[in-house]
């Protein structure tokens, strides 16, 4: 999967997890869950999202390097 495709599934989990982020505006430097204020449960439901939408699965030990919008673009473009 290119970037340009991994970046589109990660806005579109982010819409689909928390609605109320305004998307237009995102920038790949902020942080998941103090900039986009996701909680643990929130950051679960977006990795089983990208999960369905990609087919990437993501164990558990990658979770501390998924910090910004731009390190899921990474994650899911290498792996899709």
């Amino acid at each position: 999967m290119n970037e340009q495709d991994a970046r589109a599934a990660v806005i579109a989990a982010i819409e689909e997890v928390a609605p109320d982020v305004d998307t237009a505006d995102l920038d790949d430097s902020w942080r998941i869950r103090q900039d986009l204020e996701l909680d643990s449960l929130d950051f679960l439901r977006l990795i089983e999202i990208l999960a369905e939408s990609t087919g990437v699965d993501t164990p558990e030990e990658d979770y501390t390097a998924l910090t910004t919008v731009q390190s899921f673009t990474d994650y899911i473009s290498q792996r899709g």
